[in-house]
């Protein structure tokens, strides 16, 4: 197997989840059905950094849920797909619009239904709360949690292994 870092030296695009990887899991459920879901601003923030470096991110999730909706256009997601239940045939979408090939494309994952894409991307990768096989079909395993970081860690892992780390740290001390 590859080193990560020459795997994540590779992304040209980073596929998410939302629920479990961007969010901690949980939904919260108004008394009018509202569903409420929290994001970590770290991992906003590495989305745009990351974003900043030529990087495409992309969200495919089961839900639809107008908040997250609403955070994809705020973080300026390139391709959002809500509502989804076949992952794997909106990542074949996603490969003809960009003309990218599956080695330069990240996934990441907390569980069973993102194994179809996980185990076709260049570099598959797990929260540390998913199920044990999830994580057994990933190259890496953030440290962090969903919705604590891990898109945040995985972001900066990319940006170390592709060379933009130092400088884009270095604008934020000039």
């Amino acid at each position: 197997m590859q080193p990560i870092t020459e795997l994540a030296k590779q992304i040209k695009l980073l596929i998410m989840d939302v629920d479990g990887v961007l969010t901690d899991g949980r939904i919260f459920i108004t008394a009018s059905g509202e569903e409420l879901k929290a994001f970590n601003t770290l991992d906003g923030h590495g989305l745009k950094m990351l974003q900043s470096t030529g990087v495409q991110l992309a969200i495919i999730t089961g839900r639809a849920a107008p908040g997250v909706a609403h955070r994809a256009r705020g973080l300026g997601i390139d391709h959002y797909y809500e509502g989804v239940h076949d992952k794997r045939g909106v990542f074949a979408e996603l490969l003809a619009k960009t003309g990218l090939q599956a080695e330069q494309c990240a996934y990441i994952g907390d569980d069973v239904v993102d194994l179809p894409v996980m185990s076709r991307v260049g570099f598959a990768v797990a929260v540390p709360d998913a199920p044990s096989f999830v994580r057994q079909h990933a190259h890496f395993v953030t440290g962090s949690q969903g919705g604590s970081g891990a898109v945040r860690e995985l972001c900066e892992l990319i940006l170390q292994a592709q060379g933009n780390y130092e400088r884009l740290m270095a604008a934020y001390l000039a």
